[in-house]
């Protein structure tokens, strides 16, 4: 989702530069991931239940010794919050009442009730709250009944919509091919410019650019650390290379294709229009007719698939913080956290996550760079047995 509607929140607000420092976050994120992701592996630790795990909150514990578990603490309380899907459900309640629900009412009636106008006295829409209480009830039965069936489902069709994202964007920049310089000029010259950012102010271009593209590739806060420290390997070095892949990816590749797409539709510059329905728009201006639900399709299958794995992370923080025993209780918050993010605004959920985020960086980072010898020694130790045919390939 980040690099569907942050793209979007990163063009309405710091202009076309702020994709530049997209770039710029994706190339240091491509060494943070490889210090962090090597270390998860590293250091990986016990829980209460004796179970190995990984993160940063172990390779704090385990690399840097007992006396810095306050900082592991700091990182699983912050992770608590920073790990929810509130950004998932946001906008893809934000895309179904945009797309169909304001503008399309399916038996002549639903418009009456779940129109942007309806709004109930606490200034919550009602369509939103239908929405959010459709998505709680979804997410539970999944993570609380036990029904996997539709975690299978929803995750094996992630693969098509990747597909039918990449194909129609690449459809809109193929159609403007010869614009494709221009938008690049245009993204480098008002990075340092900021003459399209909100108030005209560089420091928002980048500030903008920045928090967007590590919303995007998650480098140096720690998630990725934790998700990659559940690997099956022994060769902490090659997860790390594996984890470089990451950034170039989401970041200096598919979001390039979807700034391109809104940039080259020219619905960047619309007033009133932000996240995912920018996006949107652009689909639909550059796909007439069927665009736009083509990415509301992959919003729903993308977001709902997040929202199910998502408590994965929040789960482990808990762990760390209560023990294994007491794990599952994150659930209920997870779930609370979901319907909130369907209600409230896009801006609060962004300047949410994003403050967690940086919290969550702190101790990554800290623990990352006062290990960071290790990981070099390492490296060389690593692609000296590799050159010899001398590594364990598990």
């Amino acid at each position: 989702m980040g690099n569907i509607s942050g793209v979007a929140i990163a063009l309405g607000v710091g202009g076309p530069g702020a994709i530049f420092w997209m770039w710029i976050t994706a190339l240091v994120g491509m060494a943070t991931k490889f210090f962090t992701c090597t270390l998860s592996i590293m250091y990986r630790g016990e829980d209460s239940s004796g179970k190995i795990q990984g993160g940063p909150m172990y390779y704090i514990v385990e690399g840097l010794g007992k006396k810095w578990k306050p900082l592991a603490v700091f990182f699983s309380i912050a992770g608590l919050i920073g790990c929810t899907p509130m950004f998932q459900s946001n906008q893809l309640t934000q895309i179904i009442r945009d797309t169909v629900l304001a503008e399309h009412g399916w038996l002549g009636y639903e418009t009456i009730f779940f129109a942007d106008s309806v709004v109930t006295e606490a200034g919550f829409r009602l369509s939103d709250i239908i929405v959010g209480i459709i998505l709680v009830i979804l997410v539970s039965l999944v993570i609380f009944g036990g029904i996997k069936r539709i975690g299978k489902v929803a995750s094996r069709l992630v693969p098509l919509m990747v597909v039918i994202y990449v194909l129609t964007v690449l459809y809109i920049i193929i159609s403007n091919i010869v614009d494709v310089p221009y938008y690049f000029w245009l993204i480098v010259s008002d990075a340092f410019s900021g003459q399209a950012a909100a108030g005209g102010v560089l420091g928002v271009v980048i500030s903008n650019g920045i928090r967007r593209g590590a919303f995007s590739n998650e480098a140096g806060i720690g998630m990725e650390a934790m998700a990659h420290g559940a690997a099956k390997t022994r060769e902490p070095v090659r997860e790390g290379l594996v984890a470089m892949l990451e950034p170039a990816i989401d970041t200096l590749l598919i979001c390039t294709m979807t700034a391109m797409a809104i940039l080259m539709t020219g619905v960047w510059t619309e007033t009133g229009v932000d996240g995912i329905t920018m996006t949107a728009l652009a689909f639909d201006q550059g796909v007439p007719v069927i665009g736009a639900y083509l990415l509301m399709l992959c919003v729903l299958i993308f977001s709902i698939t997040t929202m199910f794995t998502y408590s994965y992370y929040g789960s482990k923080c808990l762990n760390f913080i209560a023990g294994a025993h007491n794990k599952h209780y994150y659930n209920y918050f997870y779930i609370f956290t979901i319907f909130f993010g369907s209600i409230t605004t896009i801006d609060m959920v962004i300047n949410l996550i994003d403050g967690f985020f940086a919290l969550m960086a702190i101790p990554t980072m800290t623990a990352s760079i006062l290990l960071a010898p290790k990981v070099m020694e390492a490296t060389r130790d690593y692609f000296k047995r590799k050159d010899r045919g001398d590594f364990d390939h598990y």
